[in-house]
């Protein structure tokens, strides 16, 4: 049996867990340290916490305090490690607790944080969804039932002090572009709200002033969103610093691919069930400066999909060149307005998108000026069904039910 080498209390806040820390900076302690070759258990809160509740008010993702955010368990220090391996992650298990058996899914307030389509959704609204055993399904959105794909949204390894000041660098630059932009390029340094774990003194003054956030992903992994990443998957890090720093955290019991909602995927607190070892001098034999991946062999087996294209012109009919990202918000456009044929809210489908195992594609980017991106629905997941027939949709929701939803104050 694997040993808990990091564990949680869902009924404290993690500022009180010194075992965990929410800022990326080289000078954070490690909480534990394993040799090459072992295996152990991290137990992680929500991404935010604890500041969503099972219920059907969406208060609380409109005043989620996003400068928290991610809360990580670790970092863990691996003996040998240095600057230039890879350090080599098996992902062998991973779960939520069985005292907290759901998740939940949210829009941002435009006014506090947004999403990817936030000119659509600018208000907070959220979904609560159960599990029952490898499935899920949500009160908020009648008709839909899938499996999950269980994963971490955010794994990394600490940066070098060098490495931390480029991303601070380019991304203040990015910043200063447009200083007043609603929702903002990037989210720069911010100490009152640093949780920096073991780190005390001045030392944790200084390094909270400086730590990185969390949100984005980086060189080191970090929060990369990608759900193949789960029980059987086997990730190569690159190492910054000495002990490499392996930290992770914002499980996904379920999410689509772009985690588009922000608040994106079914965010829960569980565990995982790791192993780690060493490449010496990966990085340079291999070429690698990002992670690399082999994902997981175990995923939601379906086999009937819709699949919804959109291409680089955005909503006003301006004209984008080969915009990737421009084609993928049209395509979930054009899910949502399919699937609000069936009676489903914008939001229900909006949800469907972020949370179910829909797969996105980059399908062209050589003919100009379109590029073309790709959603794939899963038919399977609905109760009833979604294709096009010659007698039209038939409304299966009612509108009776819908996602909570919470003004702005």
């Amino acid at each position: 049996m694997a040993d808990t080498l990091v564990k949680v209390d869902l009924s404290k806040s993690p500022y009180e867990n010194d075992m965990i820390h929410n800022r990326w900076h080289p000078d954070i302690p490690m909480a534990v340290t394993v040799k090459p070759g072992d295996d152990f258990i991290l137990e992680c809160y929500d991404w935010t916490g604890g500041q969503i509740m099972n219920d059907d008010n969406a208060a609380d993702v409109r005043d989620v305090d996003l400068s928290q955010v991610h809360f990580l368990s670790g970092p863990v220090g691996v003996e040998g490690a240095e600057p230039g391996d890879l350090l080599v992650v098996d992902l062998l298990d991973i779960g939520a607790f069985p005292q907290q058996q759901w998740g939940f899914n949210g829009f941002f307030s435009k006014q506090n944080g947004g999403g990817f389509l936030t000119e659509h959704f600018p208000l907070a609204q959220k979904s609560i969804w159960d599990f029952e055993g490898m499935f899920t399904k949500s009160r908020h959105i009648p008709g839909v039932r899938f499996a999950g794909l269980i994963h971490p949204g955010l794994i990394g390894c600490l940066p070098s002090p060098d490495l931390l000041a480029k991303w601070n660098k380019r991304e203040q630059a990015l910043i200063d572009t447009n200083p007043t932009r609603v929702p903002g390029l990037a989210n720069p340094p911010y100490a009152p709200t640093a949780h920096m774990g073991r780190l005390k003194g001045d030392a944790r003054d200084k390094a909270a002033a400086e730590g990185a956030r969390t949100v984005p992903p980086r060189e080191h992994g970090g929060n990369c969103d990608i759900k193949d990443l789960s029980r059987g998957s086997k990730i190569y890090f690159p190492v910054y610093v000495k002990g490499a720093g392996l930290s992770m955290g914002d499980l996904h019991f379920s999410q689509g691919d772009g985690e588009i909602t922000f608040c994106g995927a079914i965010e829960m607190a569980g565990w995982a069930h790791l192993k780690v070892d060493l490449i010496k001098d990966g990085m340079a034999k291999y070429g690698i400066k990002n992670p690399i991946f082999r994902p997981s062999p175990i995923t939601p087996t379906y086999n009937d999909y819709l699949i919804f294209e959109g291409i680089s012109v955005d909503e006003a009919g301006e004209q984008h060149y080969l915009d990737v990202q421009v084609a993928y918000r049209q395509a979930c456009l054009n899910a949502i307005e399919y699937l609000k044929k069936f009676g489903y809210s914008g939001a229900q489908a909006y949800s469907i998108l972020g949370t179910a195992p829909v797969q996105g594609h980059i399908s062209g980017v050589v003919d100009v000026p379109n590029a073309c991106a790709t959603l794939f629905l899963p038919t399977e997941i609905f109760d009833f069904d979604i294709k096009p027939n010659a007698n039209g949709p038939t409304k299966f929701v009612t509108g009776d039910v819908d996602l909570p939803i919470a003004q702005d104050k």
